[in-house]
């Protein structure tokens, strides 16, 4: 009846999330990679879809002065380019990947990392979060108001759905939602373009307007005012910038050579923005777009374009225009989903968090990773009943919180670097007024939003340090510990372990007491299994097997030659126990294997090493806690007591032997 049960929620996974990778396979990494266009398509789509909120919320901040959007436009391009180039000099100087958490930990120093990567984090929930509550909001501005209260359960399916999708695999999600991109780009563009075509003859005109509402500002304003509101208008348009570093982020999923691609990638992406945000803040002055209640300013300015058109061709384009939006910003929220799992394995790897956040699943998917951010993502939503106005002001500054840091860590490069770097004066400049401006916007925000809810999103980010920091402490303190027990179990020590016997038997004695260890690494816990062995069974235990199984997670999944060292180290370290127990008379091999779950790649392995060996008993070392805690049970995988109810289940012996780590 199990067998029956595993086998139907095997089925079932398979059809929701797709059959397990073969690792096996010397072309996985280049058949899961992404060539610039699907990386533009996956990591692109959070920028280009704050098109349809960042233009509007800087235009409607302008009040009267509708037309001094066209400075802000110019800015924002401006600031697009050099964001842009400033990230593609870091994806240079990263090429295994190098957001905001790598770059500020790596130029700065880890603690500054750490914070760094905390508000990236946050901001990925907020991504998701946001771009699917705008997608929900952009969907039902064209259905009937009978049907509003059904959004926040679209928002939520809409998301649900998301999650599925990641954890099937990158590239599947990216190739999945590429049509909804597309979509959006032709229609985008063709707005763009045939509302400057409509308009070539009226530029003149146009002109005088942007100088008619310039003076009257500056009657009104006073030039410092004027200079204010227009600063103020573009520091509200920072969520357009949202989604320039994804490709810094992500470059370990972006097809050889990576640095290549992720430029390439990087000036896609840029281009399409900036093209896009400045024609829309230009076509609001054309067609003299004035907000309207329960429409969004860009749906004003698709009517407005569509009003001369034949019925009911001009309803049904402004219905696609409108629809690819909201389809859109639910494939913004993909950029979360990509991202974010990746700052937060990183940051696992570094043991600012839980370890198990590194680990990838049969799909080669931070799956642990992903379930996070679209839980908090679900709770969220429910919270905040899909309510983009609050979730807009939580949103930004963590952004830029990130970006600020970034350029500084690169400035700091570049100046310790200077005289030696070629072009180092060119990429400081670049850099420095990457710091300049993003810092600008940083402060802006904070200050305007400050009041409105900016608080929580600062609060929840330095509650979220605090908790990063707790982590680290526990985690030194740890490995402290096994250091000790290193020290106390050397290898070199031959009063460690016994002499069974001579001559060393050139065969295993099948039908004799086996002990399979299960180790990870030639260190102090293994050693410390092998003696309790002895101990218990003394030279009764004829043969010795270990086995190590060695984990692709998130740190290891980056090409082919990652994988060809863990194989290498696999076995070095498996060998070293071979060669110790053989010098002692036993007889002695190892079985290692690669996988993503230990669990599941010793279940496999156990059954034909019990039928070679019909006396095997398989040993599992477990560190021990004078003092243990909720945080260290929530710390550690314990992974040896899910291996022993498993191997229970089908009937194998499995003992844990306890290590003591003595404080």
């Amino acid at each position: 009846m199990d067998h029956e049960k595993i086998g139907f929620s095997k089925k079932l996974k398979n059809i929701i999330i797709g059959k397990d990778i073969n690792l096996g396979d010397n072309r996985i990494f280049h058949k899961l990679s992404l060539i610039a266009f699907f990386a533009w398509v996956g990591l692109g789509a959070d920028g280009l879809s704050s098109s349809c909120y960042g233009p509007a919320e800087a235009y409607a901040t302008l009040g009267q002065y509708k037309s001094l959007v066209l400075f802000v436009a110019l800015g924002t391009a401006l600031t697009i380019a050099i964001i842009s180039a400033s990230y593609s000099q870091i994806i240079e100087l990263f090429p295994s990947g190098g957001g905001g958490y790598i770059v500020a930990s790596k130029l700065l120093s880890p603690t500054v990392g750490m914070v760094s990567g905390c508000a990236l984090l946050i901001d990925y929930v907020l991504t998701i979060t946001l771009s699917v509550a705008s997608g929900a909001d952009a969907l039902f501005s064209f259905l009937p108001p009978d049907l509003l209260d059904y959004k926040l359960a679209v928002a939520l399916a809409g998301l649900l759905l998301l999650i599925v999708l990641n954890l099937r695999g990158v590239k599947e999600s990216v190739v999945t939602l590429m049509p909804i991109f597309m979509l959006f780009v032709f229609t985008h563009l063709f707005v763009i373009v045939y509302g400057l075509y409509l308009h070539a003859g009226n530029l003149p005109q146009v002109a005088n307007q942007v100088s008619a509402d310039l003076s009257l500002a500056q009657s009104n304003l006073g030039f410092l005012g004027m200079l204010f509101l227009i600063l103020k208008s573009y520091s509200m348009g920072a969520g357009t910038y949202t989604g320039i570093e994804a490709v810094s982020n992500g470059l370990p999923i972006l097809r050889e050579p990576k640095v290549k691609t992720g430029r390439k990638t990087m000036v896609y992406m840029a281009a399409s923005l900036a093209i896009t945000v400045m024609g829309l803040m230009i076509a609001y002055i054309l067609f003299k777009v004035e907000e309207a209640p329960g429409k969004t300013v860009n749906a004003v300015l698709f009517e407005a374009i569509t009003r001369s058109w034949t019925e009911p061709w001009g309803t049904v384009f402004v219905w696609v225009t409108l629809l690819s939006e909201a389809l859109l910003l639910f494939v913004a929220a993909q950029t979360g989903f990509l991202d974010g799992p990746r700052v937060l394995s990183n940051m696992a790897m570094d043991r600012w968090f839980p370890t198990k956040f590194t680990m990838l699943s049969d799909r080669l998917v931070t799956q642990n990773g992903i379930l996070l951010m679209g839980g908090f993502s679900l709770v969220l939503m429910a919270v905040s009943h899909g309510s983009v106005d609050m979730l807009i002001v939580l949103y930004s500054i963590n952004v830029f919180i990130t970006f600020a840091l970034s350029q500084l860590g690169m400035v700091r490069h570049w100046w310790q670097e200077r005289g030696k770097a070629p072009h180092w004066r060119k990429r400081l400049t670049i850099n420095g007024i990457g710091f300049v401006l993003t810092s600008f916007i940083l402060c802006s925000v904070v200050v305007v939003k400050f009041d409105e809810g900016g608080w929580m999103t600062l609060l929840i980010t330095g509650v979220l340090a605090a908790l990063a920091l707790n982590i680290r402490k526990h985690y030194v303190h740890i490995f402290e510990l096994i250091k000790k027990l290193d020290v106390r179990f050397d290898p070199d020590n031959t009063m460690l372990l016994p002499m069974a016997r001579q001559p060393l038997p050139d065969t295993p004695d099948f039908e004799g007491r086996t002990a399979v260890v299960l180790v990870n690494g030639f260190n102090g816990l293994g050693l410390n299994t092998v003696q309790s062995i002895i101990r218990y069974y003394g030279t009764h235990m004829k043969n010795f097997i270990f086995l190590q199984v060695g984990v692709l997670d998130a740190g290891r999944f980056k090409g082919q030659e990652e994988l060809i060292h863990l194989k290498e180290d696999l076995y070095k370290q498996t060998a070293a126990y071979v060669r110790l127990m053989r010098e002692r008379g036993f007889y002695a091999e190892a079985i290692w294997a690669v996988g993503t779950d230990v669990v599941e790649e010793v279940l496999n392995l156990a059954p034909a090493i019990e039928e070679r060996f019909p006396r095997a008993v398989f040993f599992g070392g477990q560190i021990v806690l004078k003092k243990d805690s909720f945080l260290s049970r929530m710390l550690h995988n314990y992974t040896v007591f899910s291996l022993q109810r498993q191997m229970y289940r089908i009937g194998i012996p499995f003992m844990i032997l306890p290590a003591l780590l003595e404080e």
